[in-house]
């Protein structure tokens, strides 16, 4: 049963028979026939069928709901009998917003200190793929925004507050400044994250009530792509202060606090709202609340943001 509950969670996933059979390792009439005989078990259709995926019924919405959660149970279970056995060990699967990655060593670092026999894989997405990531059990963790855009049902730990800089050369429009304000930011040639990316919704949001509108001339899904360009001279960014500190700014570039309004976000760690959790996760939660006034202290600390106090 396991298993044909795990083909339902890959073609909600992958919208395509071919591409969720190879997701399982398994060839697509094996996957169908799986899937078959869950709703011959069940007594229901599932799967709305024709040339190719068109999508589920109404119970097999709800069959994915109960799906999602019974392999998750499952294999929280089995982590659950290995930890008692050999202590933490295994893969754990965690997603980070690009503005946010510069700060995953933060957390990943002290909880191998604790746990050497877990594996790590960290990958980058936008906050809205980490929140499907997450409910398809393709991750077992993230870090993104916890107070802009609605989450659903996850558990969340706040990790520290987003703040904004201009990102510019010295020798750059505004380059000598203390400070400036969203509406100067506006009038620069800016390379900003795509549309898609919720750090470029916030930007967006906040240059609109400076009453400006942005115009981008370049755009980038890779936070390497918009310093390397800022690095030229000919282009400005806004970045969160702490990952404009981790590129390793030289004499050449800036990092300037945007005010009027000053604001942050806050960014924290999010894992599934699932009773009971793995250990794995249980104690990626608790390390997680420990660095947590660590990091927060780093932001407050900034110099920049001192200097303006």
């Amino acid at each position: 049963m396991i298993d044909k509950l795990e083909y339902l969670i890959a073609l909600a996933r992958e919208r395509h028979f071919g591409r969720a059979a190879e997701a399982c390792g398994v060839t697509q009439p094996t996957l169908s026939a799986g899937i078959k005989q869950l709703e011959d078990t069940l007594g229901v259709l599932l799967v709305q069928r024709g040339s190719r995926f068109m999508g589920f019924t109404p119970e097999g919405e709800r069959t994915l709901e109960w799906a999602r959660r019974i392999v998750s149970d499952a294999r929280a279970m089995r982590q659950d009998i290995d930890a008692l056995k050999r202590g933490l060990s295994g893969p754990l699967r965690i997603a980070a917003i690009p503005t946010a990655l510069p700060m995953v060593a933060a957390l990943t670092t002290p909880f191998r200190a604790r746990h050497p026999d877990v594996r790590f894989t960290v990958i980058s997405r936008t906050s809205l793929e980490i929140l499907s990531d997450l409910e398809n059990l393709e991750i077992d963790a993230g870090i993104t925004y916890l107070d802009n855009e609605p989450l659903g049902r996850v558990n969340t730990v706040p990790l520290y507050r987003e703040r904004y800089r201009l990102v510019t050369a010295a020798t750059a429009r505004f380059g000598d400044r203390a400070s400036v304000t969203w509406s100067e930011v506006s009038e620069l040639p800016l390379a900003l994250l795509t549309p898609d990316m919720q750090n470029r919704r916030i930007v967006d949001g906040l240059l609109a009530a400076a009453g400006t509108q942005p115009k981008p001339t370049l755009e980038s899904n890779s936070m390497t792509v918009l310093f390397t360009h800022v690095r030229t001279g000919l282009w400005a960014s806004v970045m969160p202060a702490m990952l404009a500190d981790s590129l390793g700014l030289t004499s050449v570039l800036r990092s300037i606090p945007i005010l009027d309004p000053d604001i942050s976000h806050s960014i924290g760690l999010v894992v599934p709202h699932r009773e009971p959790t793995t250990p794995t996760i249980s104690a990626l939660v608790a390390e997680a609340r420990r660095i947590a006034p660590k990091l927060d202290q780093q932001v407050l600390a900034d110099p920049a943001l001192a200097a303006m106090q």
